[in-house]
């Protein structure tokens, strides 16, 4: 009650915040959300997990800083997929169906669904190797008249 009727009575002391410390920047940068390969799966889920949206935690594959979303730990037999060489990992990743497994230093896996390059484009894991491929549209001939009316 007595902090109440000094606030309203404007004889509240004020004591200026300390610079020091101070900011307003986000407390995780991209360059400290870096992999290192040399843990355990869990510990690589989790350090995925933990920056997944925000910074996102990245590696180099292919000379190129690649984000990955949206880890799980798999247990599960080792699946059938496209070798990936990752940057500072002791063993290559797998592109499967599902999307691109990851080693731990346990031999055990983490999935990753989804991958951001550099340019900001994202691609599902599972699309790594097919992700240059591009498809050309064909229309219709009813298509091509819609598409020339609306020329």
């Amino acid at each position: 009650v007595e902090a109440v009727h000094l606030i309203a009575n404007g004889e509240a002391p004020r004591i200026p915040q300390p610079k020091e410390g101070a900011t307003y920047e986000g407390i995780q940068k991209k360059e400290n959300a870096e992999i290192s390969w040399d843990q355990p799966a869990a510990a690589l889920h989790n350090w995925i997990r933990g920056h997944d949206k925000v910074p996102g935690a990245w590696t180099t594959i292919n000379e190129q800083m690649v984000t990955f979303y949206g880890s799980s730990l798999l247990d599960a037999s080792v699946p059938a997929g496209q070798e990936l060489t990752i940057k500072g990992a002791s063993r290559p990743g797998l592109v499967t169906k599902n999307g691109l497994v990851v080693f731990g230093n346990d031999g055990k896996m983490v999935l990753v669904r989804n991958l951001q390059f550099e340019d900001g484009k994202m691609i599902p894991a599972s699309k790594y190797f097919s992700a240059d491929e591009t498809t050309a549209l064909e229309l219709t001939e009813e298509e091509k008249k819609i598409a020339e009316d609306i020329r």
